[in-house]
């Protein structure tokens, strides 16, 4: 018996949420935890945490792949297609982001403590290597399955849908950062999230979110 290919792109709120608590469901409780503790948990950027991340997130990825292979989803259209155009769009859309988080955050910056992200960032001890490599498998792990996947798949349901729930669950896992931090998350994931819903083109974000995971470490106050 030939088995059927597999091109299903659509999913259920159920698949949805199985897919999200496999990828970010401990990243969720953790960020939840460090609010609820009064970011008294969180620590500095270190060599072995992003090491530890990326290890994580390589094993989360596998375990969310594998599911939605066996729910026949198709799993070759979520890898993104590194172009020369398509780098040069998400170099733009990586600046178009970090305006619409600086435009959404500066009217609450005045007057705020230092945020947690901040604190994390000041202290950081980190080698090029380990945050080229952290770069490029979280900007990968996160907009495979929160554009690729879930924006998608959750078209059918309405454009609001599609674009507010990998929101959310962008920003729910990212609270650790602080109020701030969160905001700049909410503005960055809308653009990534408009941009895609409008062109289906994923290499864009991924390239954006690598650029916005290395060149805050690049240029911060040493």
């Amino acid at each position: 018996m030939t088995n059927l290919p597999r091109t299903r792109s659509t999913t259920t709120p159920l698949e949805a949420a199985v897919v999200v608590t496999i990828c970010f469901g401990l990243s969720i409780v953790a960020s939840l935890q460090a609010v609820a503790s009064g970011f008294r948990a969180n620590g500095a950027f270190t060599d072995a945490n992003l090491v530890w991340l990326i290890a994580t997130e390589v094993v989360l990825a596998g375990a969310a792949l594998a599911f939605l292979h066996m729910r026949g989803f198709a799993i070759a259209s979520l890898a993104p297609t590194p172009t020369l155009r398509g780098g040069l769009a998400g170099l733009a859309l990586f600046f178009g982001a970090w305006l619409a988080g600086w435009l959404l955050v500066t009217p609450f910056a005045g007057g705020q403590r230092e945020q947690p992200i901040e604190q994390m960032m000041a202290e950081a001890s980190l080698s090029m290597p380990v945050i080229v490599v952290m770069a490029l498998v979280n900007g990968a792990f996160e907009e495979v399955f929160l554009l690729g996947f879930l924006a998608r798949a959750l078209r059918g349901f309405g454009l609001a849908i599609a674009l507010g729930v990998p929101t959310l669950v962008r920003v729910s896992y990212h609270l650790y950062q602080g109020p701030l931090g969160a905001l700049w998350v909410f503005a960055v994931g809308m653009v990534f999230a408009t941009y895609y819903a409008r062109t289906v083109q994923l290499w864009p974000p991924v390239f954006a979110h690598v650029l916005w995971d290395i060149v805050p470490f690049v240029f911060r106050d040493n």
